[in-house]
């Protein structure tokens, strides 16, 4: 077995312990809780302890760093719930399922609006020893204690129901004379709570002074699961939370549409299970392909997470093209709010020019007939994140027509000769190039039909010619541009800036 560095034992040391915190050591019966919450290692007790001082201090050091380790790996947990205070108070405390008074009196002028300083909020859960776990709300407070304060009041009122209660923490009045001037901190523990219960939680001060209170707004959520996407072995592994009443944990893949439809079966953490880990296979890296967590109780709110939300790459390749029917279609994989669109390249690297009528919502499956299968023709995607751009035909495999330019046997002519694997229909276009895009085309010219040769060139043979005016074709920033007319969507070829008198060339 291989060496431990001192820094991975100490990590090892800690994760037992946190395993052993939230499950009970192996091997032993848990024993009996305090009468206080564990991580808060203060209680409220008529008095100081002598002799515990150094003890407790050590203690607190070491619960504390341990607790905040353990934070990391599970949510907060309690034995029994309860009211805390800082070292050195003597404290005392009331719960009070009534509503607390709601009539203030004036505060002194000594006393600051701001002597409540903070007013945390967080979920923690509390499990009994051979009991059932529940979820509490921690809230979390200080005060800079006056001579006029007797102590802190806390209440939570579920929003919902307007159910509210309250806990109260007093200092005793010898405690008081001491610590005049010094921070008080304040722990609460017992405000049981639901998962999905929005609550309005109000600290203020005992006696309840007018303008001094602190007001948050809280909404309590499930337990988050966490997750780590392998993309060499295409799974997700997933760390399920501890559920509430100690409760099986369901876990699954699903693609996110109007519902999350189930891809494989979902996988089950049981509540003994030691390890809360699962693996979840995946076949592709899909922007809604999202994991979702739910324990199993009634009602139980489930949690979403989608690992691959920013991955759109994968959307814009389900691009098929259809030879029977010379349909290109294309079908997302996931819900897309945006347009699509056929487009055109001049050239390597030139922007891809919209063709008309070509417009679609990218809202389901999205289907063009009679495509013409040109290198140059794409398709575009465009969405609030950006555009994408998809040419289906680029490669080898698809036979497409040609067209050169070469001198006419009449002179002071060029003939546009165009080359196709099958019979087709043309016309040629003489454009002048322009800052902005469309160029200025003069009408069009029908191309001549030519009879079936036996020769061929590059994809096939000769099935049309026009012959063009030399002196307006070799005109500068002039393009000769080759369109095929019995397809409904097709893209143009185009040779631009002829040599002239030699003018020979080729578009491909």
């Amino acid at each position: 077995m291989g060496s431990v560095s001192p820094g991975e034992q100490t990590h090892l040391r800690l994760s037992r312990l946190c395993l052993g915190w939230s499950r009970g050591l192996p091997g032993k019966q848990p024993s009996r809780a305090p009468r206080e919450p564990a991580p808060h290692p203060h209680p409220a007790v008529p008095g100081p302890q002598p002799g515990a001082g150094m003890l407790a201090g050590r203690a607190v050091l070491f619960l504390s760093l341990t607790w905040t380790t353990c934070r990391g790996l599970a949510m907060p947990r309690v034995t029994e719930c309860g009211v805390s205070c800082s070292p050195g108070f003597a404290c005392r405390s009331r719960v009070n399922r009534n509503i607390f008074n709601s009539f203030c009196r004036q505060a002194p002028r000594s006393l600051s609006p701001s002597v409540l300083e903070a007013l945390t909020l967080s979920t923690a859960m509390k499990c009994a020893p051979h009991d059932d776990c529940s979820l509490v709300l921690h809230v979390q407070a200080s005060l800079t204690l006056h001579e006029g304060l007797r102590g802190l009041e806390a209440c939570s009122m579920n929003v919902d129901t307007q159910e509210t209660r309250c806990q109260s923490v007093r200092v005793s009045r010898a405690s008081r004379r001491l610590q005049v001037g010094r921070q008080l901190q304040v722990h609460f523990d017992c405000f049981e709570v639901g998962v999905a219960q929005s609550l309005y939680v109000t600290l203020r001060t005992v006696p309840h002074f007018c303008g001094i209170q602190l007001d948050r707004q809280y909404h309590v959520e499930a337990k988050k699961f966490s997750y780590r996407v392998d993309r060499d072995r295409k799974v997700v592994l997933v760390q399920a939370p501890e559920a509430p009443a100690g409760s099986d944990y369901y876990v699954r893949l699903c693609l996110k549409w109007f519902t999350c439809e189930d891809v494989g079966a979902p996988a089950r953490v049981t509540a003994n299970r030691l390890s809360r880990t699962v693996s979840l296979p995946y076949s592709r890296e899909l922007p809604c392909l999202c994991l979702e967590g739910w324990s199993a109780t009634p009602d139980a709110v489930r949690m979403q997470a989608c690992p691959f939300e920013d991955d759109t790459e994968a959307l814009w390749d389900a691009v098929h093209y259809h030879p029977g029917a010379q349909a290109l279609s294309w079908e997302p994989a996931c819900p897309v709010s945006g347009h699509v669109s056929l487009c055109w390249r001049p050239g390597p690297g030139a922007l891809c020019h919209h063709l008309e009528h070509s417009g679609r919502a990218a809202e389901g499956r999205v289907q063009y007939p009679r495509v013409d299968t040109q290198p140059q023709l794409c398709l575009k995607f465009s969405t609030s994140r950006g555009f994408w751009v998809r040419c289906p035909f680029k490669g080898q495999r698809f036979q497409a027509w040609k067209m050169t330019v070469q001198p006419a046997a009449s002179q002071g002519h060029l003939r546009v000769t165009f080359f196709s694997p099958e019979a087709a229909h043309f016309q040629v276009y003489l454009c002048q190039q322009r800052k902005m895009w469309p160029p200025a085309c003069r009408p069009a010219l029908w191309a001549t039909a030519l009879p079936p040769a036996s020769g061929d060139f590059m994809a096939g043979p000769a099935v049309a010619f026009v012959d063009v005016p030399r002196d307006e074709a070799c005109v500068p920033n002039t393009c000769i541009q080759g369109r095929r007319t019995d397809m409904l969507f097709s893209a143009p070829q185009q040779l631009c800036d002829l040599r002239c008198p030699a003018s020979q060339g080729t578009a491909d």
